[in-house]
């Protein structure tokens, strides 16, 4: 057999990687590598078409082992299995209990609770937790800032009255004043005595965290993945810092931190975000010199983002959830929280959630990704974006730590307007159709209507009144990217009547059908009606089956060298009667401009600046 084997390899001469280039520069047939197949990514970097085993040389995160520092590879060596997590509001604690039960029946291993301040007691505690078993389950605990140390103190006299064996408790309480200065503009700087106190009592608690870097706020706010990983490098560098200044081993802070990241739907990225996530967090923690590597592991939280989710079309959210679960899941998170796929416009019923839950098993389950650690590892791709996001992430961090740390950046409000300035880049992104959103800005289904549905708003994660309403500080813009279509669909639908766009195709088969095809897609995003068509031997033709359709607005399709030609007669036989839109850019342009057609609309437009013109002038608002 191993004869046949190699037979078979000498039977094939390699190919070179010049060999491959000379291959694509004939098939290109003239055009720019560059400009065809080199993509530059948000980030900044450049991504080849294609890599080879030479790109590897020199890249020392292959010299790395699973479960062993600086932990690129994961921080376990036997298997890649993480917690399915679950969060639960605590509006009523016995209602909450039976929830809890109930799902950790179907499959659920992770908690979250979220509690109200307000309520906190041993009573609280006790019934919030009757049936649960801790040494079972992963518990998570969030309540208003200035109550943790409070919950805290709660869950360890718990803990302890109950007779657990502490060594096996896991979970976390969410302490994390930087993401409340962000997220709510209120003045929390001086934490590090309330932060050092929360972490002295935890200590009881050996693999509970209490310290959170919440970097899926910048997720949500639409950073890009450099910019989330930089800035979480540096959010954790300061709590490290500050806690270690205030007098605590840096082995017993960096045990305490606990990462909660959002993921975006770029897959390859985010695996490989997630691997230098581990291996920068390692080599930060190692100049503080720990009595051991393992105070250098990163635990990280991995939780789907809302910015990318959507009100119509709300069943594509589970498409984008599920790429997203799987490339945390293959990173080697330590859990995932797969959000519903209706949260955007509504809180999620018993479906919605039961389905979160399912994508997270059938990965388990069906696709077994719990079993083999870090299957990205070797990968020339994915290797070589570990490597450019880490020197990207880590640009950003040296410049935080430069200017003072991320404190400081935050009371500046720097952190806040760059990611607020990405969000609104990738909303400029949205709007020109360069980063797609199915179902919304591409390819929207045409009949669908929202009903009752509404985008729901963040609200505040705090129950409590915490006795200011001063906002000192500079916040997080946290518009989702469909934000801005859904308000322009659902003016028009809110406004009782649905304009009609119809396609008035002739001249070359190819080109009309294309361009009505386009022009059907880019209308429906602002929930007109639109009717196609086969085709017209003549323009007064096409005119007359528009009017008979008592069409609003009539797109002529057509060729470019044809518009010469179509465009003017069609104009001035629809005279004024509906809006006249000229599908494509032609040469001729001007002319048609000099004639008074005023609406072209094709790939270079702005497509919710075009349509949002159109609603005014069809007169609604």
């Amino acid at each position: 057999m191993a004869d046949s084997k190699e037979k078979l390899f000498s039977d094939f001469a390699p190919t070179s990687t010049q060999e491959w280039m000379d291959k694509i520069t004939v098939d290109l047939k003239g055009a720019d590598f560059e400009k065809k197949l080199v993509w530059k990514t948000n980030e900044g970097f450049k991504v080849k078409p294609f890599y080879r085993k030479e790109d590897l040389e020199g890249l020392k995160t292959t010299d790395a082992l699973p479960g062993t520092f600086p932990y690129l590879r994961g921080i376990k060596k036997d298997n890649n299995a993480w917690y399915i997590r679950q969060d639960i509001v605590v509006d009523d604690v016995k209602a909450a209990n039976e929830k809890a039960l109930d799902i950790l029946g179907r499959g659920v291993d992770s908690l979250g609770f979220r509690l109200k301040a307000k309520d906190l007691s041993a009573d609280y505690v006790a019934a919030l937790l009757d049936g649960i078993c801790p040494e079972c389950v992963e518990l998570n605990f969030t309540t208003c800032q200035r109550h943790t140390v409070e919950l805290a103190r709660l869950l360890v006299d718990y803990f302890q009255g109950k007779g657990y064996d502490l060594d096996k408790l896991k979970g976390s309480v969410n302490y994390d004043p930087m993401e409340k200065i962000m997220t709510k503009g209120k003045d929390f700087t001086n934490f590090a005595a309330t932060a050092k106190e929360l972490v002295e009592i935890m200590a009881a608690l050996p693999h509970y965290r209490c310290i959170g870097v919440n970097a899926l706020s910048l997720n949500n706010a639409g950073a890009y993945i450099s910019q989330e990983l930089g800035y979480a490098l540096a959010w954790g560098n300061e709590y490290l810092n500050q806690l270690t200044e205030a007098g605590l081993s840096v082995d017993a802070v960096a045990g305490k931190i606990k990462f909660n990241f959002g993921i975006s739907s770029n897959y390859f990225l985010e695996i490989a975000k997630f691997r230098a996530a581990r291996m920068l967090w390692a080599d930060i923690v190692k100049q503080y010199e720990p009595k051991c590597d393992c105070a250098c592991k990163m635990l990280a939280h991995a939780e789907t983002s809302t910015f990318n989710l959507t009100l119509y079309d709300a069943h594509v959210n589970l498409l984008r959830t599920q790429t997203e679960a799987m490339s945390a899941a293959l990173a080697g998170v330590n859990s995932i929280t797969v959000t519903p796929f209706d949260k955007a416009y509504e809180t999620p019923d018993e479906f919605s959630e039961r389905l979160a839950r399912n994508q997270q098993l059938l990965l388990k389950e069906e696709c077994h990704f719990d079993k083999v650690v870090d299957p990205a590892g070797g990968s020339y791709y994915i290797e070589n974006l570990t490597v450019s996001i880490a020197k990207q992430a880590w640009d950003i961090f040296l410049k935080v730590e430069e200017e003072g740390g991320f404190l400081e950046a935050v009371k500046a409000g720097r952190v806040q307007a760059d990611i607020n300035e990405s969000g609104k880049a990738r909303h400029i992104a949205v709007s020109k159709r360069k980063e797609i959103l199915l179902g919304t800005n591409q390819y929207p289904n045409f009949n669908e209507k929202a009903g009752d549905k509404r985008p729901v708003e963040a609200g505040a994660c705090c129950h409590h009144h915490e006795g200011t309403c001063e906002h000192p500080f500079a916040t997080l813009n946290m518009s989702r990217a469909a934000s801005e279509f859904e308000a322009l669909r659902l003016q028009t639908e809110q406004s009782g009547r649905r304009p009609k766009a119809f396609m008035l195709t002739i001249g070359n088969l190819a080109m009309r059908q294309a361009r009505a095809q386009f022009s059907c897609n880019f209308l429906a995003c602002a929930g007109y009606e639109v009717i196609d068509n086969l085709g017209f031997k003549t323009v007064e033709e096409g005119v007359e089956a528009a009017l008979a359709a008592k069409a609003d607005i009539v797109v002529l399709c057509s060729s470019d060298d044809e518009y010469a030609e179509y465009a003017i007669p069609a104009f001035k036989a629809l005279n004024g009667r509906a809006m006249f839109v000229v599908a494509g850019a032609p040469a001729c342009m001007d002319e048609l401009k000099a004639a008074g057609i005023e609406n072209f609309i094709h790939v270079r437009v702005n497509v919710l600046d075009t349509l949002k013109e159109y609603n005014e002038k069809l007169g609604i608002k």
